[in-house]
């Protein structure tokens, strides 16, 4: 072979260089796609951008450590709960002590009947054992049924949904003995069916609510059976007629703390069953949204640019509003702070945008 034919033939077939291109342009993508966030050459690299860590946790307050541990380790909800309902009672306990000559009715201790009056205004029981019979008493009443309601209704109803959430694991497992559940399967089966878990949990505790709140009528009440049955549902649903009520000291005393356990998980029950009730209707919702045909109308409304194109995101957005996931507000919050990152106006987020935000943010500090 001549060193002029040598020269001409090309030093790869085009077989291979048909693969070097396509290694080439794969490589390219794939280098493309790891480095999306440095596309600007001016953008820093990544481990200079700010951390969560680099903010001020001045606003943090630091732990106590005069604080009792075990009251430490408890959930902040539960923990500000027992604060406000020990605060509560407090001073419930001690307004009332104070006007305990105005108040009419059975007594057994002045102090006890404070407290069993205070919890048993606090939950709209009444059971009219105890009534204010002057207007001063009578104006503390109605001043403490509200802070009660409210106090009820806003706070320890945290209280009631996090002691059931400590025990739904515990039902999951129960439900499932004939087979091996780990932490994950436990979550995942926790994630799906929660509402209901929780429905199961509030029943039963409020079964054996019933059942302690019976069997100690009959015991320290000397009350028949039925009666005791009678009390109990008149004392939950906070009916409260007041033929029927705690008349003992050991009475009074347990019925502090039952009729507080009893009325918030009966009214976590009906909660429970009102959720789980809306949450069935919204997975028929999605059900339908996901099994119906798309027609000619979903795709002109799915086009946000109006470009006669309707990409994944757009065809996301638009199922997801179906579904009643999200709305309109939630999308115009999400572009504004989209916006607010997007610091270079460019339609995209680099790291340089996300620096400069920050930065910007800590100057108007």
């Amino acid at each position: 072979m001549s060193s002029a034919d040598s020269a001409q033939k090309p030093l790869l077939s085009r077989e291979q260089l048909d693969t070097m291109s396509r290694d080439f342009n794969q490589n390219t993508r794939t280098t493309s796609r790891k480095r999306k966030f440095r596309r600007s050459r001016s953008a820093p690299r990544g481990e200079y951008m700010l951390n969560d860590d680099d903010l001020k946790t001045d606003d943090v307050p630091p732990p106590n450590p005069s604080t009792i541990p075990m009251f430490r380790d408890l959930n902040p909800h539960l923990r500000r709960v027992i604060m406000f309902l020990v605060l509560y009672l407090a001073i419930g306990t001690f307004c009332f002590y104070q006007v305990r000559d105005q108040i009419s009715g059975h007594k057994t201790n002045g102090v006890l009947d404070s407290i069993y009056f205070c919890v048993v205004t606090m939950t709209t029981v009444g059971y009219g054992d105890l009534v204010p019979n002057s207007s001063a008493s009578r104006l503390l009443a109605c001043a403490f049924v509200f802070s009660g309601m409210v106090l009820v209704g806003h706070l320890l109803s945290r209280a009631a949904d996090y002691l059931v959430e400590k025990q739904e694991s515990l039902l999951v497992r129960a439900f499932h003995l004939r087979r091996s559940f780990g932490p994950t399967d436990v979550l995942k089966e926790l994630h799906t069916n929660k509402l209901r878990y929780k429905c199961y949990v509030a029943f039963l505790v409020l079964v054996v609510l019933f059942l302690v709140g019976i069997v100690f009528l009959v015991v320290y009440e000397k009350m028949p059976v039925v009666d005791a049955f009678y009390c109990v549902c008149s004392t939950v649903t906070t009916l409260g007629y007041g033929d029927k009520s705690f008349s003992s000291k050991t009475g009074r005393l347990f019925a502090v703390f039952w009729i507080l356990t009893s009325t918030i998980c009966l009214a976590q029950f009906f909660l429970y069953v009102a959720e789980l009730n809306a949450e069935s209707k919204q997975r028929e919702l999605v059900k339908w949204v996901l099994t119906r045909r798309i027609t000619n109308n979903d795709l002109e409304a799915a086009d946000l640019d109006e470009d006669g194109v309707v990409g994944a995101a757009e065809f996301i957005l638009y199922k997801l509003k179906e579904m009643g996931k999200i709305d309109e507000k939630d999308i115009s919050g999400i572009m504004d702070e989209f916006e607010q990152l997007d610091y270079d106006e460019s339609g995209t987020l680099t790291n340089s945008d996300i620096v400069l935000a920050q930065t910007a943010s800590q100057g108007q500090r």
